[in-house]
């Protein structure tokens, strides 16, 4: 991974850590120094702040003490208990935190050798698609000699406070942290997939289909390594960081720690005829404060559980802040959930490998239509497609995908009081097969796909989609906004994702020799009746092709019937205006494929755009004889090749 790793303001650790050691000098970052602009953009601190290194918080100061555990951390006076979740999501998984915190042992505290330390730690974090080493030195803010932001519950362990530093460095001070996405912190630690779910807007606490297919859902994310959090948004009436009856504290980001389906002992009889409960174990950033409700720490339910049981779940009766509830309780109690599935991309995995696509864009304003690439979200009709446009193929039957747009953190200009994120979504359309120029109109193109439109960092999608060539629109909800993004497409077979940049046919010295297109053509096959029976139980297996000068699209076939339906599109450039369109029906066979029929298009711009059923003919001109069966297409043609 180190060569693809950007460094965060140019700081090169070793070369850093060599001066500090060669000078006998503990680091002092010029880049993030240990001051009140470092710690704030508007508010001011209650009182001073001391900045101070570790030693002198302790006497034998450690990144882990017996190791990283969620349990190590514990939310300071800054409104961060998000990125304390996102902590205690990634210590539980050795690979992820190992990324963020390099070479952990060569950043320990070295007793033996006390002259190997120089006060210098590096992080690094998935920064806008691409991992970033951040590097700071260890002065840390504290008052009356403690510290005031995230720390460990055993005095001398340091990574939580040291990678909190790393992490407010990139966001420009510690107050731009107040306040942030679990989700976001996660994505920025491992470089997941984040989606985010509302509860009570998907009824999960009502429909148990739905909170069944969650359930397993989410069983598989935490299996694959994904990591997830949850809270409960504070209603009207409702304030936050104020504790429910049963103990849970709204406006608060907790950490989703296991996931079990608990098997009742034959012996127990319980009301309901369960065999299995749905399980799931939450923790408290605060390290204290739990559930009060059913399976909680000390509930007359655990006492029907036998030991080993208990003993394999992990379950302690301390108030540590860690509590099991079952699933049904889970999904009514909290409002919303944050996933962030590591999306597995390795050949040498057991478990399902995706194919990933990731790029860089941007909305950028110009008063020129055709080079304006902000054009606002669908509702504006004149506008819309003027904004960036990515094409990909699916290439199976169906496909699943998973669609992942991010915007750039906005964190770093809160100081000038731009820190919010932009309403951001995406359209998804089913398009020409051969197309390979940028949508001027929505014609014959199906609208398949819309994301939620929303003021988070990354919105996602999964959709299930038909084999055909696809046009994604990343946009912002109002036009004429400029921001950068990041969007990443997942498949089960490489879908050629690129973005759609030319308007039409570029003007080439060839041209002048063969001629340049003159009109431009489309036309969607929607389907055809009658055809000829071509085997034995009465059916055929049908295709459409269309030629249009030197240009052959195919269709999939469709199998067993005389009434297909082919909702195939296609589009042409076409130099010869005289020469016709065909359209023709085949039957797809073993041996050798069967002609059924055609119809020869003009496709002037005169011509209806209304959808027509014509009569299929045998080959040669328009008048040739009729066979049976009919095929219903729509044909938009124009001169002006910027139109469709």
């Amino acid at each position: 991974m180190s060569s693809s790793v950007q460094l965060f303001r140019d700081q090169k650790y070793h070369e850093l850590k060599g001066q500090c050691i060669q000078r006998r000098q503990l680091f002092e970052d010029p880049e993030f120094p240990a001051s009140d602009e470092s710690l704030f953009y508007q508010s001011a601190p209650p009182r001073k702040v001391e900045w101070k290194r570790p030693k002198e918080l302790c006497e034998d100061p450690h990144l882990f003490v017996n190791g990283i555990s969620s349990h190590d951390l514990h939310q300071g006076t800054l409104g961060n208990c998000w990125f304390v979740a996102a902590c205690s999501c990634l210590a539980l998984r050795d690979t992820l935190w190992q990324q963020v915190i390099p070479d952990f042992n060569e950043q320990e505290w070295d007793p033996k050798n006390p002259e190997k330390y120089a006060g210098i730690f590096r992080f690094r974090f998935w920064c806008f698609g691409e991992w970033t080493e951040v590097v700071i030195d260890d002065l840390l803010p504290t008052m009356d000699g403690k510290l005031i932001y995230c720390h460990s519950n055993v005095k001398n362990e340091f990574w939580s406070a040291l990678l909190e530093k790393a992490y407010a460095k990139l966001a420009g001070s510690y107050e731009a942290l107040d306040g942030g996405s679990a989700a976001d912190a996660i994505v920025d630690f491992t470089g997941a997939v984040a989606e985010s779910i509302d509860l009570v807007q998907g009824k999960y606490g009502e429909i148990i289909s739905e909170q069944m297919k969650l359930f397993e859902d989410l069983l598989k994310v935490h299996k694959r390594g994904g990591l997830i959090s949850c809270s409960i948004t504070a209603s009207s009436g409702r304030a936050n960081e104020v504790e429910t009856e049963t103990g849970l504290i709204i406006g608060h980001a907790y950490s989703v720690t296991a996931i079990r389906k608990l098997r009742l002992g034959e012996r127990l009889i319980f009301s309901f005829k369960a065999e299995k409960l749905f399980m799931i174990r939450l923790r408290n950033p605060w390290g204290k404060r739990e559930w009060n409700g059913a399976w909680s720490d000390n509930s007359e339910e655990w006492k029907k559980v036998s030991n080993s049981e208990r003993k394999s779940l992990g379950l302690t009766l301390e108030n540590d802040g860690e509590f099991w509830m079952t699933f049904e309780d889970w999904c009514k109690n909290f409002t919303d959930v944050d996933i962030c599935r590591i999306v597995n991309t390795s050949y040498f995995s057991i478990h399902k490998t995706w194919e990933k696509k990731m790029m860089h864009g941007a909305w950028a304003k110009n008063s020129e239509p055709l080079l304006n690439r902000s054009g606002g979200c669908f509702d504006n009709r004149e506008t819309f497609l003027q904004n960036p446009q990515y094409v990909f193929d699916v290439k199976k039957t169906e496909d699943k995908v998973l669609v992942s747009l991010q915007q750039e953190d906005r964190r770093k200009y809160k100081k000038e009081g731009k820190g919010d994120s932009i309403p951001i979504g995406f359209e998804i359309f089913k398009v020409e097969d051969n197309r390979s120029y940028r949508l001027h109109k929505l014609t014959v193109q199906e609208r398949v796909a819309t994301s939620l439109y929303i003021n988070t960092r990354t919105v996602f999608l999964k959709r299930i989609l038909k084999q055909g060539r696809y046009v994604l629109i990343p946009t912002t909800y109002h036009p004429g906004i400029s921001t950068r993004f990041i969007l990443r497409l997942f498949t089960d077979v490489p879908s050629k994702l690129r973005e759609l940049k030319a308007d039409k046919p570029k003007m080439t010295c060839w041209s002048l020799l063969c001629g340049y297109p003159r009109r431009v053509t489309q036309i969607k096959i929607h389907s055809a009746e009658g055809l000829q029976k071509q085997d034995r139980s009465g059916g055929a297996d049908p295709y459409v092709l269309i030629r249009c000068e030197n240009q052959t699209v195919r269709s999939p076939v469709q199998h067993d019937t005389t009434s297909p339906i082919f909702d195939t599109q296609v589009i042409f450039y076409r130099k010869n205006i005289d020469s016709p369109i065909i359209v023709q029906v085949w039957n797809s066979n073993v041996l050798c494929d069967q002609f059924l029929g055609q119809a020869v298009l003009g496709a002037s711009p005169t011509d209806p755009r209304e959808q027509q059923t014509l009569q299929l003919r045998g080959r040669g001109s328009r008048e040739a004889a009729e066979v049976p069966g009919h095929i219903t297409i729509k044909v938009f043609s124009s001169d002006d090749l910027v139109e469709l």
